[in-house]
């Protein structure tokens, strides 16, 4: 599915099936940053209340951890928003199901 370590390839290798107009947008991001934000801010508080470590100790444990985990769902997130694209016939611009007209008409 990738060329790269984000790059989305033209097509499928194995079913040829066309990646062209494939687009995640923001959207693995977003679900990250709300993921990995709730995992270490919640750990972080715990292990403050815990044990009570110095400042130091949280950025070297913390910063690591952020990166990890956001580097790592990255390309997940992104295959499966692209699955769900796919899946659900999503295209830009369009919207099928409920689109109403200016007159009110369906």
């Amino acid at each position: 599915m990738y060329k790269g370590f984000l790059t989305v390839d033209t097509a499928c290798n194995q079913c040829g099936l066309d990646y062209e107009k494939v687009d995640s947008g923001d959207g693995p991001a977003v679900f990250i940053i709300l993921i990995v934000g709730f995992i270490v801010t919640f750990a972080a508080l715990f292990v403050e209340t815990t044990f009570k470590p110095p400042y130091w100790v949280h950025v070297v444990l913390w910063g690591p951890c952020i990166l990890g985990l956001s580097i790592g769902l990255l390309r997940p997130f992104k295959a499966t928003l692209i699955a769900l694209q796919y899946r659900h016939s999503a295209v830009e611009g369009s919207v099928e199901s409920g689109a109403q007209g200016d007159d009110g008409e369906p």
